[in-house]
C-alpha cells in the first residue's frame, strides 16, 4: 500500500474515504488508534493508504476535488 495523504484532520479523512469508497478504491486509514497513546487530543497524523496499482487513480481523484495541496509529496 502506498501513502495517499497524511493529516490529523478527521473530516478531511473522512470525506476523502467517501470519496475513495464511491470510486470503487480499496483504502485504509493507518495511525487511527494513535489517540489512545496521545490522549485523543489528535496530534499524530492518520495516513490514508491505497494499493500501488490505484495511487493513480486516487490522486487523480483528490486532484478532481480540489484537493491536490493535501497529496503526499513523491
Amino acid at each position: 500500500m502506498m501513502e495517499l495523504v497524511r493529516t490529523n484532520n478527521v473530516v478531511l479523512i473522512s470525506f476523502i474515504e467517501a470519496l475513495l469508497r464511491d470510486s470503487n478504491i480499496r483504502f485504509i486509514v493507518a495511525d487511527q488508534n494513535m489517540s489512545i497513546v496521545e490522549g485523543s487530543i489528535g496530534i499524530f497524523p492518520r495516513r490514508v493508504m491505497v494499493d500501488a496499482e490505484d495511487i493513480d487513480r486516487a490522486k487523480k481523484l483528490l486532484r478532481d476535488a480540489d484537493l491536490e495541496h493535501e497529496l503526499k509529496s513523491s
